[in-house]
């Protein structure tokens, strides 16, 4: 697990001018051992920011709830981008794309952005699967709360991406969504947080294209790849909540 990562030195180009219609991106990778996600950081808008990028290539589906490429397709990439605090723009998706073509990725992607500190990403493993988390815990609460259609819109917050080895049904990616989110609450409450997650989570899953089988049919808690979904989300969440339960 990782709880923060090397400061890259600020030497790009002058920031330019804030823009609603777009922005201009300089990316560089930073040091990190080795997983299929990478750091990566950039100057936009004035803001020293970072970003996690999968680099998935063909053959692998996501089942996800990301603003960018969410639903359940072929991906060739995952994207989790740092954005400032108090989020000005109304275009995450069209931002989205834009930190996407600036790292060359091509093809259909899933974004996922979040005011959390990427760099202090965590992560989780067990028996093939991983899980990597930002967590940004300044706006929290219960899932089941009065008044939801109030609250402001604001970038997101728990981010979850898991990967795995073994091909999943329709029916067990979006179980294994479900899984990871149990795992999150599990994990939240273990690290003493009274809250169910913020109203901006995402999840992404990543596996596999399934052959003339279909893929393995469940990923509930209690299946093999369930299992161990549950058990590595478990572990990156709560690594990452107990920082932020002490800032709180």
């Amino acid at each position: 697990m990782i709880g923060g990562a090397r400061q890259p030195r600020e030497d790009g180009p002058p920031p330019v001018p804030p823009s609603h219609q777009g922005c201009a991106i300089r990316s560089v990778r930073v040091h990190l051992p080795a997983q299929r996600g990478e750091l990566r950081h950039r100057h936009e808008d004035g803001h020293h920011l970072h970003h996690l990028v999968w680099r998935l290539g063909p053959g692998v589906r996501v089942c996800s709830s990301a603003v960018l490429g969410g639903g359940i397709g072929p991906r060739a990439w995952i994207l989790n981008a740092q954005v400032p605090g108090g989020y000005p723009r109304l275009d995450p998706d069209r931002h989205l794309a834009e930190i996407a073509a600036s790292e060359g990725l091509t093809g259909p992607g899933a974004g996922l952005m979040t005011a959390a500190d990427v760099a202090a990403y965590t992560t989780g493993h067990d028996g093939g699967v991983t899980a990597t988390v930002t967590t940004g815990l300044g706006v929290r609460g219960w899932a089941a709360a009065p008044d939801v259609d109030c609250l402001p819109h604001r970038p997101g917050t728990v981010n979850i991406v898991v990967t795995l080895p073994a091909a999943l049904s329709d029916a067990a990616l979006v179980n294994a969504v479900a899984t990871a989110t149990e795992a999150k609450v599990q994990a939240l409450l273990d690290a003493g947080l009274d809250c169910s997650g913020t109203p901006t989570d995402a999840v992404c899953v990543a596996a596999p294209e399934p052959g003339p089988d279909g893929g393995e049919p469940f990923a509930g808690p209690r299946s093999t790849w369930g299992a161990r979904i549950a058990r590595a989300v478990h572990t990156a969440v709560l690594a990452g909540a107990r920082p932020a339960r002490d800032l709180s």
